[in-house]
């Protein structure tokens, strides 16, 4: 807390390279917003944001139902899926990097077995490469969005599918209109963890695209490091820190309020 108070404190100063005395008022922020890297970062954390999380969110789902299917080696699959958690964003973003590089990735593998016009260099794609954080983002995530799910599925009153069954639903009829109607609050807890992460995503980004090609796949994070250690600009990337802790509080603070009216009415 005293060190978020003390960053907008900065962010209203002079400061460059050390903090400084001064005031400045919104001159900062007046800076950083009309910048052309702040307007990329936030239109890029808009398309990431929606694709990450309805991705994910998917996938999450999808295995999530396979699982509850009670299939022979649950346990194992359960571990494989789970198994990208532990990876941290820096190797994901490096084992991408390989897998999404024309020149020895997937679209060169492709070439090597014949189809020779093959092409998937969205890494190098100013207009793509976004979608290549996705893709690395939700192949990471994926696991965890599916445990949840699972816990969710499994804590439905089986006598309400019971009862289903017995008027004749089919199992995609009552997942449809019996299961995952019942899984709201999960499916909101879900979506509100995702954004949170897709808001504050960092080292994935630098270990996958540098934030290029140019400034093309910049987020809120990459312009708060660019601005505080590379161009040593202490106040203007406090004010951009600033700008993302209230982009996490749109998400975070309805949530809250959300969570305490469903207590008050439980």
């Amino acid at each position: 807390m005293l060190f978020t108070l003390w960053t907008a404190w900065i962010s209203f100063t002079p400061s460059t390279l050390m903090p400084e005395n001064g005031f400045v008022g919104f001159k900062n922020y007046a800076s950083v917003m009309a910048t052309r890297n702040f307007s990329v970062a936030y239109t890029n954390v808009v398309v990431f944001g929606f694709c990450f999380v309805a991705l994910t969110t998917i996938m999450g789902l999808l295995l999530a139902i396979l699982l509850d299917q009670r299939v022979r080696g649950e346990s194992v699959l359960r571990t494989i899926f789970l198994y990208p958690m532990a990876v941290s964003f820096v190797v994901t973003g490096t084992i991408w990097s390989w897998l999404l590089n024309p020149g020895f990735g997937i679209q060169q593998l492709v070439r090597d077995l014949g189809w020779t016009e093959f092409r998937f260099d969205w890494l190098i794609d100013r207009d793509r490469a976004i979608y290549t954080l996705v893709i690395a983002a939700a192949w990471q995530a994926s696991g965890f969005a599916m445990a949840l799910f699972l816990a969710g599925l499994r804590s439905v009153d089986p006598e309400i599918v019971k009862a289903a069954q017995i008027d004749g639903a089919g199992p995609a009829r009552i997942y449809r209109r019996v299961v995952l109607p019942s899984m709201g609050p999960i499916f909101i807890a879900v979506m509100v963890i995702l954004l949170q992460n897709a808001i504050k995503t960092f080292d994935l980004v630098r270990a996958l695209t540098g934030g290029g090609p140019g400034i093309a796949t910049n987020l809120p994070a990459t312009v708060v490091y660019d601005l505080m250690f590379q161009r040593g600009q202490l106040g203007r990337g406090s004010a951009a820190a600033v700008l993302m802790l209230l982009t996490l509080a749109i998400i975070l603070i309805p949530y809250a309020l959300y969570q305490r009216f469903r207590r008050t009415r439980a």
